[in-house]
Order: structure tokens, then sequence, then C-alpha cells
């Protein structure tokens, strides 16, 4: 469960009559407990409580107390040798009237509060559903509390109202929740003249059985898109004339109401009495547009966008700078005035805006340091010269682009109020600025220039082949000419393979004519080339939350070239992070930022994040698109070893439809002799046999031994088996080897023995999972083979040197390393070895063997294990490491930075002419 469902299931049961013998399963229910759980908990098989109660071990202890006496029955489970000896992290009681709960594992305050309002502590108990940004979610509670009701609320009109949920009509249905949502804010935070004014208007003058709900909202809107002058003539209901005009866009157009349920109505009100005061726009929008998502409804709460991620991509790009900045100015008048009008002129543009939190994140800090300098001016009640149209986005979707125009507009008034007080800010902001600046359409078919200009009129498109921009495009002309602008965002990640009809001729759209490579190209390459673009007219600087991909493996040099050569660099970058969301287990996409520019005077930094979320930070002279502080060298696919190393080859592909490889139960059955057994059986190695040690076998039959071999009826079954399986394949080549059904596709076998590397392993371990095989295994395809190669090599592979270079310049599988051939082992830049520098690697690699042997039969698995990893095994290749690397620079290296920046420097010796200058990228792809 996610945290929006589990507040939906904590809330659903706060709203139910207190049942005492119920209360603690149903509160295991609400939090993810399956059905067996409980009834195992219910029966008393695994309850260890010895206070009456229900303790489910290292989970929580509850016991329901007799009337008034909470905080006694709480001491005493706290008290309970039972709640230590099975470890129980929390401790909760209740009489149904009040509730207390504390978390032993935590200084965190204990929850003291009426029985009906436990569910505004839904995140304390998120734990117990395994939720680990439990902080981050009690930070947001309001949001995601919010965001579950409307969704009920939205579920229920869809089912009342089916035809509102129709393609053509559903743009109106989510208008109209954007109209709820600006009401419920507006009544609680004054901007309606009283407290709660549309719910109480809502509950007062409809009927409780819902019939007229739909005309009482309609009337109140109607009044809300009617100025003050015109209130005469528009017969308004005088309960409906004391609301304001608010209009902006907001109320305009129908003003059509779906019918009411009396669930539905009834949902509207507790929506309405929740506390708005408490929205939180830097991620309310996120969360809201789930609501109108029928394919995002099924995540929903899994939208969570925190914003010290988002202030990873906006404080380097530039409000480190204006912080600086106003370090710099002091208290200087004239400093301190130069820099406000500086931030009235920046303007930040988010190209994939969604519902806007990029540019509400922005929008606040701004503010902020806005509201420094004029309190360092004494004109701390100024009003504002950041105006909101200089925040702007385009969106595919009509309902978040709505939803971030909202999202701005409540950040507007909440700053108002914060900075400069609620009656100024009241004073301001109704009616709303009918002004639109956040456009709704495709970003990759429209042009930037003529959204985002960088001048006051609006910039020709450029080339006859653009779109025509949609009817509602901006029209707002800036008033800040000289002005800076800043392109960010989070564009969809969509890899190439799993991208649709449509987002293909998108990228073609931006590509075509430029590369002929695209179609391997993520989806988000398409905002960076058109940042670049932008970039290549105006001074801008951008930067994109992106998948990794798109700084490894071919992609790099597919995409980056065309980056470079338009002037741009890279100013700076996030290596590889976590994306985090709502979901239990830590979900999330495994990310970086990259910044780009091309009139950029600040140092280059390049930040890495710790798995604790401490961020480290190094200046660099130049970042290349592998996000090393190094030249712009690409790294493109050898198909020969650029070094004196032995040639790698793919292990046996079999096409067999899985009959020439069989598990150990599958021998048993055949009952083969010991002599067929020996001929014609081989141990096979995937990599999960070579990492894990799991045991499967394969069929070997050499052209010679045919006849023999298919003497036996059991191996005849499978080879005839195998025919088959390739006559049937779509493939003509898999239909081809129909001719030799008893063969691998690939067959290759050692003459004596075979260093194997698998294709993908994980980036937990601190070396490549390299290993021997004698001539008697067969190497299957999910493994790279070095056949009867020389041993040293298999030193350079065990290398941190390697590791390095393989984990920046390979793809990767969300974090797990994807070894190439043709990428990681031919371009490895490796010194010219002397006789006796290889022996003394082969040794090391001899070392590494004999450490491993001594902890037979532990697996791969089990001796890389970072956190169990033998020491001798550690002290292997720690030697290892130490001959490897006094070969390239006479000492250790101090850390992988300095690693790659070697390897780097020696590859662009190897491809690029002496002379040739630092940002040479070997042309477009």
């Amino acid at each position: 469960m996610n945290a929006v469902e589990i507040e939906q299931a904590v809330s659903l049961l706060a709203e139910q009559p207190f049942d005492a013998e119920e209360f603690p399963f149903a509160f295991l229910r609400a939090f993810g407990n399956k059905e067996t759980t409980i009834k195992r908990l219910r029966k008393g098989d695994t309850n260890k409580s010895d206070q009456n109660g229900v303790l489910q071990t290292n989970n929580i202890h509850i016991a329901v107390a007799p009337a008034g006496q909470v905080k006694a029955t709480l001491d005493a489970l706290r008290g309970s040798p039972a709640t230590q000896r099975h470890k129980a992290r929390f401790i909760l009681a209740t009489d149904g009237e009040t509730l207390e709960a504390e978390d032993l594992g935590s200084d965190e305050a204990p929850i003291v509060c009426p029985y009906a309002e436990f569910p505004n502590h839904f995140g304390f108990f998120l734990p117990l559903a395994g939720i680990s940004t439990v902080r981050q979610i009690r930070e947001n509670a309001f949001d995601i509390r919010a965001t579950s009701r409307l969704n009920r609320l939205y579920l229920e009109l869809l089912k009342d109202n089916p035809d509102w949920g129709t393609a053509e009509r559903r743009p109106e249905m989510n208008h109209f929740m954007a109209r709820l949502i600006f009401c419920f804010f507006a009544e609680d935070t004054d901007i309606f003249n009283g407290t709660g004014l549309f719910t109480a208007t809502v509950e007062q003058m409809s009927a409780r059985d819902s019939s007229n709900t739909h005309e009482v909202i309609g009337e109140i809107f109607r009044a809300m898109n009617t100025a003050i002058p015109n209130r005469a003539t528009a017969r308004l209901p005088r309960w409906a004339d004391v609301f304001p005009f608010v209009n902006g866009g907001l109320f305009s157009g129908s003003l059509a109401v779906p019918r009411f349920s009396k669930i539905a109505r009834s949902y509207l009100l507790h929506i309405g009495n929740l506390d708005w005061t408490r929205i939180n726009p830097d991620i309310f929008g996120s969360m809201i547009q789930a609501v109108a998502d029928d394919e995002e409804r099924g995540r929903l709460g899994m939208h969570y966008t925190s914003v010290p991620n988002i202030l990873k991509v906006l404080n380097p790009l530039f409000l480190d700078d204006l912080r600086a900045r106003l370090e710099e100015a002091g208290t200087n008048a004239r400093m301190l005035l130069n820099l406000r009008k500086r931030l009235s002129k920046i303007r930040v543009f988010d190209p994939a805006c969604g519902s806007g939190n990029f540019l509400v994140i922005a929008y606040k800090e701004m503010r902020g340091i806005e509201a420094e300098i004029n309190r360092r001016r004494s004109e701390g009640d100024r009003r504002t010269d950041i105006p909101l149209t200089n925040f702007r986005g385009i969106e595919i979707r009509d309902f978040p682009a709505e939803i971030a125009r909202l999202a701005l507009i409540i950040a507007e008034y909440q700053c108002d109020v914060l900075y400069r007080g609620q009656k100024e800010a009241l004073q301001d902001f109704l009616p709303l600025d009918a002004e639109n600046w956040i456009l709704c359409g495709n970003a990759l078919r429209l042009d930037w220039l003529s959204i985002c200009p960088p001048s006051g009129a609006r910039a020709t498109p450029r080339g006859t082949d653009l779109l025509d921009l949609p009817s509602d495009a901006p029209d707002v002309a800036f008033e800040n000419e000289g002005g800076e602008t800043y392109i960010c965002g989070n564009p969809p990640y969509v890899g190439s393979t799993w991208q649709d009809e449509q987002q293909k001729s998108d990228l073609g759209y931006v590509f075509s004519g430029i590369t002929k490579n695209w179609k391997s190209l993520d989806y988000v390459s398409g905002w960076f080339m058109k940042a670049a673009e932008y970039g290549s007219i105006t001074k801008i600087s951008a930067a994109f939350v992106a998948t990794n991909s798109i700084c490894q493996g071919q992609q790099v040099s597919f995409l980056w070239p065309l980056i470079l050569e338009l002037g741009q660099e890279i100013i700076f970058a996030y290596k590889n992070f976590k994306w985090s969301n709502l979901a239990s287990n830590k979900a999330g996409v495994t990310v970086v930022v990259v910044g780009i520019s091309s009139y950029s005077t600040h140092i280059k930094k390049i930040y890495c994040v710790s798995e604790s979320g401490s961020i480290v930070e190094k200046n660099a002279c130049n970042i290349n698109p592998y996000l090393v502080d190094a030249p712009n060298v690409i790294i493109k696919k050898e198909m020969q070893p650029k070094n004196d190393v032995s040639a790698m080859d793919f292990g046996n592909k079999a096409d067999d439809g899985g009959h020439l490889t069989i598990v150990p139960n599958q021998l048993n059955a055949m009952g083969l002799t010991e002599y067929y057994r020996k001929k014609f059986i081989k141990r096979f190695f995937g990599s999960k046999e070579f990492i894990n040690g799991e045991i499967r076998y394969c069929i070997w039959i050499s052209d010679d031994d045919l006849s023999e071999a298919e003497s036996n009826y059991c191996i005849k079954m499978q080879v005839d088996k195998v025919r088959n399986a390739r006559l049937a394949s779509k493939d003509a080549y898999a239909r081809s080897l129909a001719s030799r059904p008893h063969q691998f596709k690939t067959p290759r076998l050692a003459k004596k023995s075979v260093i194997v590397t698998p294709r993908v392993s994980s980036e937990e371990r601190p070396y490549l999972p390299v290993g021997l095989m004698d001539s008697n295994g067969v190497v299957g395809d999910r493994n790279f083979a070095l056949y009867d190669a020389p041993l040293w090599n298999m030193a350079l592979i065990a290398s941190r040197l390697h590791w390095v270079w393989v984990g920046t310049v390979c793809v990767r599988l969300r974090t797990d390393f994807s070894y190439s051939n043709t990428l990681g082992w031919n371009t490895f830049p490796v010194p010219p070895l002397t006789e006796n520098q290889k022996a003394a690697l082969t040794r090391c690699a001899e070392d590494i063997l004999l450490a491993r042997e001594a902890h037979f039969p532990a697996t791969i698995a089990d001796l890389y294990d970072p956190d169990t990893m033998p020491e001798n095994l550690r002290a292997a290749h720690d030697r290892n490491d130490e001959v490897l690397e006094r070969i390239y620079i006479g000492r250790r290296f101090r850390n992988d930075t300095e690693r790659l920046e070697k390897l780097f420097e020696m590859y662009s010796k190897k491809v690029a002419p002496q002379g040739s200058r630092k940002g040479k990228t070997g042309g477009r792809s």
C-alpha cells in the first residue's frame, strides 16, 4: 500500500463506530497486513501480547484501554516484558475516545489526540507499512489527506455522472475540480469574506438529499464569474452574491456542475472541513493530477517530488548564484536594489511542467530572497516585483496545466501573506489575473521561443514546418527586457524500447535531419536538444532531470555531440541518485541532473549523492557527457581492443527453445549412463550460475559424434525438440539453424580455460564478478568470455580501475552494471605492459582465485557482498589494484574520481590528434 491508500484506510476506520475487540486487527489491516496475517494474530498463533492486546513481532503492541485509562495502559505497554522481548517498535493504546501512541525506536514526541483525529497522524505509523519517507510524508500529511478525499469525491461524481468521464467532458470535469480546490483554499484563508463560507453555503442551501447541490454550487460559481458592476443585472441569489468576483479564467466558460449523490455531498463537506491553510503547492499539484488521470490513479500517492530533489536542479542552475549575490551585497542598499531588479527580470521556463512543482519552488525561493532584500532595505511590506507571468510552462495534458497555474496563484498568495501580511495579500489578490502563461501542448512540437520569448515581442517561429501555436498560447509580453532565462524540469522518462508511436514521432520531429540514430534515444533527449537549440539563439541556461542512460553507453555518442556542437557545455551535474516517491521500499527511478549553457561563467560543479543523502561537491574544469571532469571525448564502440589485451567474445547463445540446457532434475530423469553423461553433458554457466552458484547443464555434441549421441533416445528427443523450436521461429536465421539442432547457435569452447565476465551485475559489489573456468564448462551468452586468454587479463577486469570505467561508459540497468565488450573492454585504456608487469598481474589474479578457493563453497555473490567480503579476498584485490595503479601513475589513485580522470585523459590521447581542442567531440553521429 502507498501513503494515500493507507490514509484512506485509516480515515475510514476512524469514521466507523469504535469496536474495542476489532480495533487492533482493523488498525493493522489499514497498514497493509494481509488477511492471513490477521487470521494468525486473531487465533493467537503469532500474537505475543501479555497485556490482553495484540503484539506483532518487530512491529507494534496495541491494547484497548478501559474508559479513561489510556495513559496507564500505554505505560503498561511500555513496561511490558513482551514489548521488549519481541522488539515492538510502536505501542498504542485507545479507549475509543482518546488515542496515545509512542515510537520506541525514535525520539519522536508521542501522539496524544482524540480518537477521531488520529488519521491526522497516519504518517507517524508509516514504518509499519515499510514506507521510509516518513518525515517527508509527515511534513506533507495535509496534501496526502486532501488528495485522498478529492480522489474519493472524483470517483463518486464519475459514478453518478458517467458522461462527465468521457473524453469529450473530462476536461470540464477537471476544470470543475480545480474550481473546488480554489474554493476550499479561499474560504480558509479569508480570500472569501468569511471562514468556511463555501462549504457552509453548500451545506445550508443544498438539500440533505443532494437533489439541488449542483444548482447551489453552480450559482456560487456564477457569482465568482460576475464582476461587481454587473451584479445588479445578474440576479444572483443573496447567499451567492456574498462571494467575490474571482474569474481570471478560472470561472470563465461553462459553469455546469455534475450532479451530487448524498455520498458525494458528504465527501464534499468533509473535504471543506479540512484545514486548507496547510496546503503545500510545492507538491499538492503533482498529487492532484493523479486524481484526474485513470492510468495514474492506480499509483495514487506515488507522485511526491521532494523539494530537496527539485532544488538539486534549481540551486546550481541559478538560485545558488542569487544567494551568493545576496551575501555579497550585505547591507549595501544599491547592490540590494540591483539584485532585486535582477530578480524581477528572471524568467523560469519548464517545458514539461506537469502540475508546476519546479515553477512553484522557483517562485517561492525567489520570493524568499526578495523578502530578505526588502528586509535589509527596511521595505518589508513592499509589493513584490516578481511577476507570476515570468514562470512559464508547457504541459501536454490540460488538467495538470490548469493545476500548475492554480498552484502558482496559491503560492503567490501564501508568499504575500508570509512576507507582507494578510491584509496586504488580500488587497491585491482578487480578481485573478486573466493572463495565461501555462500552455497546454506538446513541448517537442512547439517553438519554445514563441512561448518564452527572450524579448518583449513574440518570436517568429523558426522554420516553415513548425506547428501553429495552440489558440491558448500565452500572449503575455515580458516587462523585463534583457532578463535571464532559465529552463528546467523533469521531462518524461521513456526509453527507446518503450516509446509509443506518438513519442517516436515526437523524437523524429526534433532529430530527423540532424542524426540518423534518434530512434535509439530516450524520450528526454528531445528536451535537451530543444534547450540546446534555444540556447544557440539567445543566452539561457537549462537543467533537466533525466534517466542516467543518456550519459552512458551508445546514447552519449548519439546525443551529446549534437548539443556540444551548438556551443553548449555542461555547467553542473548530479550523478546517479534515486528520484524517490511516496511508495514503500524506497521505490524510485535512478536519475541524473544535467545543466547546460553556452555562456555560464560559474565554476563547473559535479555533485554526488551518498546513500545517507549527503551531497559531495567537486569543482571541475570541464564536465564531459559522462559527467566526469575530463575532456569532451565520446566513447564509441570498438569491435576490437584498442590495447594489447585479448579479444572478448560473447558466451554461447542457444536459440534452442530451452532444450539444450537442462536443470539437475531433468538430467537425472534422462537416466544417462556414466559414458553418455561424461561425453555429451557439460556444466553450463549463465550469469546466475556463475554468480549465485546455481546448477545447470547442457547437451554438447560435436558433428563427428552426432550419430552416437542420437543413438540415445533421451538425447535424441531433446535434439528433436530443438529442431522443432527452430523451425517454428519467425526469425529466418533461427529457422536455418534447424539443420544443426544438436548445437548452440554460436558454439564456442575453450581449449584450456576461459575468463568469464557476467553481462549484468550489481553496482553494490566493489569489483566486477570475473572468474576462471576450465574447458569442461560451457559459458552462456549472459556472460562475456576471453577464450584461452593469458590470466593477466583477469587482473585488469578485477580491478577498481575497470569497475569505474565500465560503470561510467557502459549502459546501466537502473544502477546495475550492464557490461559491454565493445564499449567497456575494447575501449579500456591500458598502458603498454612489459613482460614483468604481465607476470606481476598474473600473480595478482592467481592470488584472487586462491583467496576465493579458501572459502569454498561460497559463491561469487557470497564472497563479494560488500558487508561480508572476506578479508583475505579484499586484501588480494587491494594488492591487485596497487600493482596495476603503479603501472598507470607510479602510485595508488586517491579515489575513483582520480581514476576516471586518468582513464579519460589516456583515452582522449589515443583517439584525438595532438593539439586538438579540449571540447572536440569527433563530429556528428
